[in-house]
């Protein structure tokens, strides 16, 4: 059932395929630079205030590794867009890139239309784990939310009779008779003579 597939994919559904494949570059080149103590080091002083090469040095451990190599790391993280620098010679002071930092965010957590979690997916993201509902939003406005991702189990101009309806959303959570009372009273679902059907446009 197409439906059904839809729903358990859940929110990973609204990414593109390309949008996946940019996503998993950037993770990598992310990872091959922030997988080195030295460089994590770096970033972490650089992370309280704006520093010169000779201000790292002074603030490296006299024994680590970094202070030979800080040239290097440096380039390795603006190459990365983790790390600006400002001014010239003796003035220049590296520091964190904010404004790549939140392109970078922006990138690695949007869908496929570039923009980041809108609210019914943000509802989705807290109160579903995978395919499984964990709990009931008790705000009816997110409580809807959730009710309109389980009505997509069932296909529009199709009739279910009640133990279908039960077996379709006991896949969701074990409370499946509170979720089809829900569903009724939100108008999600009609039922007549113990025979369900999706409301039109739900």
């Amino acid at each position: 059932m197409a439906a059904i597939g839809r729903i358990r994919f859940g929110l990973g559904a609204t990414m593109s395929q390309g949008d996946k494949v940019q996503n998993s570059e950037i993770c990598e080149r992310l990872c091959k630079v922030l997988l080195d103590e030295d460089r994590l080091m770096i970033l972490g002083l650089l992370a309280l205030q704006p520093r010169s090469a000779a201000e790292l040095l002074d603030q490296l451990p006299v024994r680590s590794p970094a202070r030979a190599k800080l040239t290097r790391h440096l380039q390795q993280l603006r190459s990365a867009g983790l790390v600006s620098v400002q001014g010239a010679g003796e003035n220049e002071q590296y520091r964190l890139d904010i404004d790549r930092l939140q392109e970078l965010k922006r990138q690695l957590f949007s869908s496929s239309g570039g923009s980041e979690l809108s609210g019914d997916e943000k509802v989705l993201a807290a109160f579903v784990k995978g395919n499984q509902l964990a709990q009931l939003p008790v705000q009816p406005s997110k409580l809807q939310v959730v009710l309109r991702w389980l009505v997509q189990v069932f296909e529009p101009d199709q009739t279910y009779p009640e133990r279908t309806v039960n077996e379709l959303l006991s896949g969701h959570a074990v409370d499946y008779a509170t979720l089809r009372r829900l569903l009724i009273d939100y108008g999600y679902l009609i039922r007549q003579a113990g025979i369900y059907r999706r409301m039109e446009g739900a």
